[in-house]
């Protein structure tokens, strides 16, 4: 019987099943959207139900993609990060539609919190900035506002879950109520230095602990699968998407980071076993526990990366179709002295400065739009250098390498600019669905699928190393331009 392993990655649009061979490669894979509901203007809720339909269908369909003679050995789960349900012990009911991450209806409680001079306080427990963005005001809305629901979780009639934990219990049909500790490092009521869910904090909010499931290691024999559907295969593994991303890109090594080209960009890089806690907006959060030891990360974002090539042809025009900038930015031989800052909703780390917009500089006649698409890739690189250069600041720690994933990794120039101004290798791999794989793997460690984290090493081969070759004194250069361009763009917006 040959055996796979398979991972449930769960996110914000759609859900989505892929099973893996031992050497990383997809064996198999299902994915089908659910619904996005907008109740007001900057609220956004799902269906748990429908999440939990949609995922247990794409994870059959993978599994019956199978044949007769292959089976799956293990089975991780990845999420969209800080969402959360909140259902009936008894039941298994939801008692208020999921409370997506993206949803901004707490952000006055937030900012009563950080009035009332709790954000030291939650920052120094948590690594995490007092904002609607983390689960906790999420929690207290919902008991606040669902009639009778209060009283229900003090009486122990009610659970609580981010969206890991909700696929858990309906996979082992209400067996298991239990998180990893990188999600609950997301939730703003988790000691990150304890690794244990902290009593002040819970106060603080008014969450009864007897709602929030038990914390283990990222690998762990979590249960097995009750529903018939899957009857049978262990759950292994758990793990927020940004830090599976990091795990099944190898990144085990304090220094070593990755980056997600999205629509905007996730910087997460390892900083080892003590937690550095960021005076410049960055997150320090848990990456992964293994055999009980924690492993921290520090995270930061970036707002606008292919969502900036999106404006350039969308709303611009300068391009048919998104892959046409790679060719758009060889046709010139440099930006002909033109910068793009991309600052449309503000700018983020280390700026912090939500005044900011959008900006273009150095235009002469002579300027052409190449040398705007060009402006813009380069952009997205030295918006990551700002956030990586933050990260060596404040942990200490040298960059070595950045590993890459995202759809955008599959633009050569960018990737190449990208290492140039970093002055470390950039790393592509053959593999493109590293969260997956992250959270597939962590499942096969605590099943046996794996014998070690030394044997992920040879997984994930390799499609391309960017190595940086551009003169110290032009990088300088460039870089020093960039930071004078976003000079010019801050504080557009008068208070």
């Amino acid at each position: 019987m040959q055996e796979y392993i398979m991972a449930l990655d769960q996110g914000t649009t759609s859900s989505r099943a892929i099973v893996f061979d031992t050497e990383g490669r997809i064996v198999s894979q299902a994915q089908q959207e659910f619904s996005q509901i907008y109740p007001e203007p900057g609220w956004v809720e799902h269906d748990p139900m429908e999440i939990w339909e949609t995922q247990i269908a794409v994870a059959e369909k993978a599994n019956k993609e199978l044949g007769k003679k292959q089976s799956v050995a293990a089975l991780g789960i990845t999420n969209q990060r800080e969402t959360v349900v909140v259902w009936d012990r008894m039941t298994g009911e939801p008692i208020y539609n999921a409370i997506v991450w993206q949803c901004r209806r707490t952000k006055d409680e937030c900012q009563r919190l950080t009035d009332e001079g709790y954000a030291p306080l939650i920052r120094r427990k948590t690594g995490l900035v007092v904002d609607s963005y983390f689960s906790a005001t999420k929690i207290k809305w919902i008991l606040d506002h669902v009639p009778g629901a209060r009283a229900r979780a003090k009486a122990g009639e009610l659970l609580f879950g981010t969206i890991d934990t909700w696929l858990l219990y309906r996979l082992t049909e209400g067996e298991v109520h239990a998180t990893d500790c990188s999600n609950a490092s997301r939730t703003m009521l988790f000691n990150i230095h304890e690794g244990a869910w902290d009593e002040e904090l819970l106060t603080l909010f008014d969450i009864p602990r007897g709602m929030l499931p038990e914390v283990h290691d990222s690998s762990h024999l979590y249960g097995v699968v009750r529903d018939k559907r899957l009857a049978g295969i262990p759950i292994g593994g758990m793990i927020g998407d940004q830090q599976a991303a990091l795990f099944g890109q190898r990144c085990f090594a304090p220094g070593s980071a990755k980056n997600t080209y999205g629509t905007g960009c996730f910087l997460l890089m390892n900083v080892g076993d003590i937690p550095i806690e960021s005076d410049k907006g960055l997150l320090t959060t848990v990456a992964w526990r293994l055999d009980g030891k924690l492993t921290y990360a520090l995270e930061g974002s970036i707002f606008m990366a292919g969502a900036l090539i999106q404006w350039l042809r969308d709303e611009m025009g300068l391009l048919q179709q998104v892959a046409d900038s790679e060719t758009m930015a060889k046709e010139v031989q440099d930006n002909g002295g033109v910068y793009l800052v991309p600052a449309f909703t503000g700018l983020g780390a280390p700026y912090w400065d939500m005044g900011a917009r959008g900006t273009i500089v150095g235009l002469t006649r002579g300027s052409n739009k190449n040398h705007l698409v060009r402006a813009a890739l380069e952009a997205i690189c030295y918006q990551v250098k700002d956030v990586l250069d933050l990260m060596t600041e404040e942990s200490g720690v040298p960059l070595s390498r950045l590993r890459v994933d995202g759809g955008a990794v599959a633009n050569d120039f960018l990737m190449s600019f990208q290492s140039h101004m970093l002055g470390v290798p950039v790393i592509r791999p053959r593999l493109v669905e590293t969260t997956a794989f992250g959270a597939a793997a962590l499942a096969g460690l605590a099943t046996g699928f794996y014998g070690g984290v030394d044997e992920l090493e040879r997984v994930l081969a390799v499609d391309r190393i960017f190595q940086p070759d551009m003169r110290p004194e032009v990088q300088e250069l460039y870089y020093h331009e960039w930071k004078r361009a976003v000079e010019r763009s801050r504080n557009w917006i008068e208070k």
